[in-house]
């Protein structure tokens, strides 16, 4: 006679007998609740184990100066509002490089907006403020469909605007050449990031690397100041 086993009497499938010490051997297993204990901890911990870097050091410091925004409002040190700000240089008639910055910090004010974050602002300086009025600043501002709310554009009497630009931000701005509407003043093709301190932390490209750059350093530094006056 055939031997019967007891785990065959009391379940009459022994192929379910089997499943079930399997699944009782499973639930006994320290990998078992050490995966799953992994899979809870992990997400919560994320953010502590998170890198954040350094934000970039202060290079130069923006003097005192008195310029107007595109409304004809005053805009100084005062008015950078504690926020960060990311500079470019235009002038309107410019017909090269000035194109292409715009673009560029279009594409990056899209960035922002995206992510939910104005803590950062973007800022237009007029290389060739004798032409570029508030009115002028305006319609360009209008025609390129730049929001009030995250940009300004400045200009002002020349000298105010020469000794910013050079002595301040420590980059370079030509004088008017040509006549007619082919006018071009040599100035940097490059991104300036500022603190809300009006210090100046760094010099960005307007390429896809350099606007991936000055996205996160911006933020990192707009993070730190939120952090300090929070």
């Amino acid at each position: 006679m055939t031997p019967v086993s007891v785990d065959s009497l009391s379940d009459p499938d022994p192929s379910r007998a089997g499943d079930e010490r399997q699944r009782r051997s499973l639930l006994e297993s320290p990998y078992l609740w050490a995966a799953l204990a992994g899979l809870v901890l992990i997400p919560l911990m994320r953010p502590l184990l998170r890198f954040e870097p350094p934000p970039p050091p202060v290079i130069a410091s923006l003097p005192e100066f008195a310029l107007v925004d595109q409304d004809g409002d005053a805009f100084g040190r005062e008015q950078l509002g504690g926020s960060v700000h990311v500079v470019g240089f235009v002038f309107t008639r410019c017909t090269t490089v000035c194109p292409f910055v715009t673009a560029s910090l279009s594409r990056l004010a899209q960035r922002y907006d995206d992510a939910g974050d104005n803590r950062v602002k973007l800022l237009l300086v007029s290389v060739d403020p004798e032409h570029d009025t508030p009115e002028v600043l305006r319609e360009f501002a209008r025609t390129r469909e730049l929001d009030p709310a995250r940009w300004r554009l400045v200009t002002g009497d020349t000298d105010a605007v020469r000794r910013l630009v050079v002595e301040g931000f420590l980059v370079a701005m030509g004088e008017p050449e040509g006549s007619g509407g082919l006018i071009e003043i040599a100035h940097t093709g490059r991104l300036v990031l500022v603190d809300a301190d009006g210090g100046v932390r760094g010099y960005y490209d307007t390429g896809e690397q350099g606007l991936d750059e000055v996205f996160h350093r911006s933020r990192t530094v707009a993070s730190r100041v939120h952090r300090l006056r929070g």
